[in-house]
């Protein structure tokens, strides 16, 4: 099975003082803003590391849903959050990490058995083998 997806961009002016929008193929994003006050200045608008931050977020999850399946056990909740880190480095800027959080309330599930399975699904999610950084996991089964 091969399965594409596709996002787009489009930008006009300088680095500074540009301008540019994102898009997504199911128009979740329809020409949303983003530049360099929303990527490096902290102003409103979208940023390609807050975008990578939510596909990491929602497919790890994916992950540890399925995998949590193949071992019997049915999440109630997870709610994930992911932090991309963007730092300058010699020769430009560099996404080095994505910290994962995850709070999970999982009906039968044992810490240890809990942490195994969202260590694995943090290793095998297609957007954690994607990164070529460093991905770090915090996972905490609720009761």
């Amino acid at each position: 099975m091969k399965i594409n997806r596709s996002g787009s961009a489009a930008w006009s002016g300088g680095l500074k003082d540009g301008k540019g929008t994102i898009s997504t193929q199911s128009g979740a994003l329809d020409a949303y803003p983003y530049g360099f006050a929303t990527r490096f200045e902290g102003m409103p608008g979208s940023n390609p590391e807050e975008l990578i931050a939510a596909a990491h977020a929602s497919c790890f999850t994916m992950a540890l849903s399925l995998i949590l399946g193949e071992a019997g056990l049915t999440a109630e909740k997870m709610e994930t959050s992911a932090v991309v880190t963007l730092e300058q480095q010699e020769g430009g800027f560099a996404i080095t990490a994505s910290k994962l959080t995850l709070k999970a309330k999982i009906p039968g599930a044992d810490d240890g058995t809990f942490q195994e399975l969202a260590a694995k699904a943090k290793a095998g999610c297609p957007v954690s083998k994607l990164l070529k950084a460093d991905i770090s996991l915090d996972a905490e089964l609720l009761a």
